[in-house]
């Protein structure tokens, strides 16, 4: 390419790598040629700009090349990676969840205000579990506590199963497979959900991350995106403890729709909270 010296130097890769994906759409091609060759490699990208000089072993040309190529694809960077930063945790991420996004940690913040006495949270749900980011954040925060986490996908759950053991809180967390609510009994403090609520004609015209290459099941609120939230709003009612919270991530412009059938089953909006571009995103419900 032209610009770039020839070669097989880490400064060569990342020249070459960084036009690649420019011309690709892919916005800050430079940094995310660092991350994946830094990947390859099994280094730091510190470590790149130390020597640009330095030769790039073979083995890691041919997983450099593979990536950089599915990254033009708009193939997100977290599966490329294989896992994702969300909270303070780190979480393995595949096909079969989206993957976390720094919008739902309004719910962590939301639920924090919502039950200051951590203490007296001893038992989470969270339905639409994924990766586990939100129930397993909510464990990191409120120590006393037990969770479960519900999926619909099987492989979701056992991916979730995974990250609880590889944050070390698999002794403190459940994962389930089933229809939101079905295979639950009993009450909890805290229910948190962060459900699909996409309009579906409106997913094709998404970013190609999402559009492409996030699983639809996790996307597709139903014809005005608020599918998910009628089911969820029927559950609730009878899933939350006295005193207990639910906290529901919305999408934009979901907020009145959401609260109005949540008063419909007897909830009680207390308070949306908005995430760092001002979009309410977090709505914080009481029981009856």
């Amino acid at each position: 390419m032209s610009g770039c010296e020839p070669g097989e130097s880490v400064g060569a890769f990342l020249c070459q790598a960084g036009q690649l994906l420019r011309a690709a759409g892919i916005e800050g091609p430079r940094m995310e040629a660092r991350l994946l060759l830094a990947h390859a490699m099994g280094c730091r990208q510190e470590d790149l700009l130390r020597d640009p000089r330095a030769p790039v072993p073979p083995s890691a040309q041919a997983v450099f090349r593979g990536s950089l190529a599915a990254r033009a694809r708009n193939v997100p960077m977290a599966r490329l990676l294989g896992h994702a930063g969300f909270w303070t945790l780190d979480l393995l991420v595949d096909g079969s969840t989206l993957i976390p996004r720094a919008d739902t940690e309004t719910l962590l913040e939301a639920a924090l205000d919502a039950l200051p006495e951590r203490g007296g949270v001893r038992r989470v749900l969270d339905l639409g579990t994924g990766t586990g980011a939100v129930l397993l954040a909510a464990l990191s925060e409120f120590q006393f506590a037990f969770g479960v986490g519900v999926d619909r996908e099987p492989a979701a759950a056992a991916l979730a199963r995974a990250n609880a053991a590889r944050n070390g809180l698999a002794g403190r967390a459940a994962f389930l497979a089933g229809d939101w609510s079905a295979p639950l009994s009993g009450r909890f403090d805290l229910v948190l959900s962060n459900p699909p609520y996409i309009e579906s004609a409106a997913i094709p015209a998404l970013m190609p991350e999402v559009a492409l290459h996030e699983p639809a099941l996790a996307l597709d609120g139903g014809a005005d995106g608020l599918d998910a939230y009628r089911q969820l709003a029927a559950a609730i009612p009878g899933l939350l403890a006295p005193g207990g919270r639910a906290v529901l991530e919305l999408g934009q412009g979901q907020e009145a729709g959401v609260a109005a059938l949540a008063r419909a089953a007897g909830l009680r909006p207390l308070e949306c909270r908005p995430d760092l571009g001002g979009v309410p995103r977090a709505l914080v419900l009481a029981g009856p």
